[in-house]
């Protein structure tokens, strides 16, 4: 069955109209998803380890019970030797590949903590008096990883080893086991990112053991991670009492071709993403129609060769898009309006384009840099804004797990140069306690 995939042409008038559409996604506000992460939220952190285990056995159909007479999430930590027996227990070729990626995403991130600032700074004025930055990891951080059959041992490596590289002390990682089915991959990942302790706990209650602490979870300073609806209710509702990444929404590819790569290649890369969910996005632009016709005829040729192809064919029917735009200059244009998740600029010398983009969660230059190589092993992180805000966030990276502390240290002189400043402004704003505490360091 062809799959109907909508055309737009820059050249309508109600072009811009047609694209708002396309975009337009919101996260339905359920307020019954609502209501019940609040509630769960509240009684976890009324009950804590009693809580967290009660909602496990109903929403993960466990059978955990007290033991000894402690109600305990104990029983539901995976300790070091299993994480090392799952790592051990892979086969070569796929150890080496968890590996390689694991290498690879370690040295980005090292790389990225040199250039990025982490080191802090500081500088002595003509008077001595020091200003600077300090750069100190999080204690502690918490990551929650999807179960069930949305197991995703790279999104493991690329929580934990930035955090890692970071600095952060302790990683607490959850991840729920429906039937108490263990994805040995992920535990072999938790292992190789060097993550400290594993919970098999998911869903608001998760997320909650995480911010609130029970006698068994400790809390942490900074939860990060995918997960469902419920868990991002709950991310939404803890934010303040710990830090979170962000509230990611349905994964997304925008590609700019020139019309010159295989249609193969592109089809399959619109499917890279369409497989996630049916509400994924993936927009081709093109200024060339024949192209984009050849594009569509191999989406139909090869949709039925993916296991996946109900989910692609939905994804692409209802938020799809082949797009003939003017010239590549109008691509870089739209580009800039749609602000992927990821975007593939597909052409010969990528980077004339590239700096014409401004907003993009990651960007994929050239015709063999599939957007796939990111999610697992090219080494920048795959943890991206998405939904617009690639127009205000960044990807997830070292700099999330570290936070920064102002050096102040006034000199005898600079306090009397700086004294008079702040008091006379302090006095304009009627507050006298900060003029006298300025002027009484005066001479």
């Amino acid at each position: 069955m062809a799959i109907t995939i909508r055309k737009l042409d820059s050249a309508d008038a109600d072009f811009r109209a047609q694209l708002s559409a396309l975009l337009a996604f919101e996260a339905s506000e359920d307020a019954a998803i609502e209501q019940a992460a609040a509630q769960i939220l509240a009684d976890v952190k009324a009950r804590g380890d009693a809580a967290v285990l009660d909602y496990t056995n109903q929403f993960d159909r466990l059978q955990q019970r007290p033991q000894g007479g402690a109600t305990s999430v104990a029983q539901l930590e995976i300790g070091q030797p299993e994480l090392q027996a799952a790592l051990a227990g892979l086969a070569p070729e796929r150890r080496l590949a968890l590996q390689t990626a694991a290498d690879r995403v370690r040295l980005y991130h090292e790389r990225q903590k040199l250039e990025c600032g982490s080191a802090g700074f500081s500088y002595t004025e003509p008077d001595g008096t020091v200003l600077g930055q300090k750069v100190t990891p999080l204690d502690r951080v918490g990551i929650y990883v999807p179960g069930g059959k949305a197991a995703y041992p790279s999104s493991v490596l690329m929580n934990a080893i930035p955090a890692k590289v970071a600095g952060v002390q302790e990683i607490i990682m959850v991840v729920p086991t429906p039937d108490g089915v263990r994805n040995e991959l992920v535990l072999a990942a938790a292992a190789i990112a060097g993550v400290d302790r594993v919970f098999t706990i998911g869903g608001a209650q998760a997320v909650g053991a995480l911010a609130y602490g029970t006698a068994t979870v400790p809390p942490v300073d900074k939860i990060v991670g995918p997960g469902n609806a419920y868990v991002a209710c709950a991310k939404r509702r803890v934010f303040g009492t710990v830090g979170i990444d962000m509230i990611a929404g349905p994964s997304e590819i925008l590609v700019i071709c020139d019309g010159s790569t295989d249609p193969d290649w592109i089809a399959m890369d619109l499917f890279s993403q369409a497989e996630h969910d049916e509400l994924a996005q993936s927009i081709l632009l093109c200024p060339d129609a024949a192209y984009l016709a050849r594009v569509e005829a191999s989406i139909n040729r090869l949709i039925e060769q993916m296991p996946r192809r109900d989910v692609i064919r939905t994804s692409l029917t209802n938020r799809g898009a082949l797009v003939l735009v003017r010239d590549m200059d109008q691509a870089c244009e739209i580009a800039n309006l749609i602000a992927p998740e990821h975007l593939e600029i597909s052409t010969d010398n990528p980077q004339q384009w590239a700096d014409k983009i401004r907003h993009a969660g990651a960007m994929f230059l050239g015709r063999f840099s599939s957007e796939a190589l990111g999610d697992y092993c090219a080494g920048p992180n795959h943890v991206l804004p998405t939904s617009r805000t690639a127009r205000f966030s960044s990807p997830l990276g070292v700099y999330d797990f570290q936070k920064r502390s102002s050096m102040i240290h006034v000199s005898q002189a600079g306090a009397q140069t700086l004294g008079r400043v702040a008091a006379e402004l302090a006095y304009g704003e009627g507050l006298q306690a900060h003029a006298r505490s300025a002027e009484l360091r005066l001479k």
